[in-house]
């Protein structure tokens, strides 16, 4: 018999929880952590469609990226994320920074994602730096990332240097781009904003802001294969969850 503790004990083992960033909140979320798991819905974010899904499904687990409870919360009503999980019995656990900065986390599987070899952390930091085969100009290189994550827009400064070494740090990780682009040609992460790409093209940083759906949700659904192989009583399944960013066409 499978546990939620099972589940987190295992999460622990690959991405321990004390290395989560002390404004996170990771970890054990909501309901009987002794519970027994037939069934546990995944996503990168536990919105209420995907709550929804998990009841209608009977699980009795969903395990996310984000935390379903981060900020603090004033209340729970009937219509919210939480009530619906707790009202049905279904627990929630999520691995968010301590997973981002793992060995074979978010970060070392958007680089396999993107292809990049020799794949290594950055002075111990969540930051991942790689190789590709052969070098490519930033437009080419930036298609290709766009075309390999599916992204519903992206972002780039411009250069004229080849683009062999990268550097990725899915979702939010702007604050590490001088870290990064000292160490590699460019640096893709999700959400870059308007002046951090300025200030980044002023001092000769190459950097592509990728979308945050889009650098986290594919290298946190490698985890369900791994759970798969060790938890074979359970049935793993992925949530419909859609990119919430539309392009002006309407694709995602």
């Amino acid at each position: 018999m499978t546990t939620v503790k099972n589940i987190y004990d295992y999460i622990n083992s690959i991405a321990p929880y004390d290395t989560q960033e002390e404004w996170d909140n990771s970890g054990h979320l909501i309901g009987d952590f002794r519970a027994e798991v037939k069934k546990c819905v995944m996503a990168l974010d536990a919105t209420k469609e995907v709550c929804s899904f998990a009841k209608d499904v009977g699980a009795d687990l969903v395990l996310t990226h984000h935390p379903i409870i981060f900020g603090g919360i004033t209340d729970v009503v009937s219509d919210s994320a939480v009530y619906m999980l707790a009202s049905n019995g279904i627990a929630a656990l999520c691995a968010h920074t301590n997973y981002d900065a793992a060995n074979g986390g978010i970060n070392d599987a958007l680089a396999e994602i993107l292809g990049l070899k020799n794949a290594e952390h950055i002075d111990g930091t969540l930051i991942v730096k790689g190789e590709l085969e052969n070098e490519m100009s930033i437009d080419d290189f930036a298609e290709l990332v766009s075309d390999v994550l599916g992204c519903a827009g992206i972002r780039y400064t411009d250069t004229e240097k080849a683009i062999k070494t990268v550097a990725v740090g899915g979702g939010a990780c702007e604050e590490y781009t001088e870290l990064a682009c000292n160490n590699a040609d460019v640096f893709i992460t999700g959400d870059m904003k308007y002046h951090g790409m300025l200030d980044a093209y002023e001092n000769g940083f190459t950097v592509i802001s990728a979308g945050h759906f889009e650098t986290e949700y594919a290298a946190f659904m490698t985890l369900k294969d791994k759970l798969e192989k060790l938890f074979v009583d359970v049935e793993f399944i992925s949530a419909e969850q859609p990119n919430p960013v539309k392009s002006v066409n309407g694709i995602q």
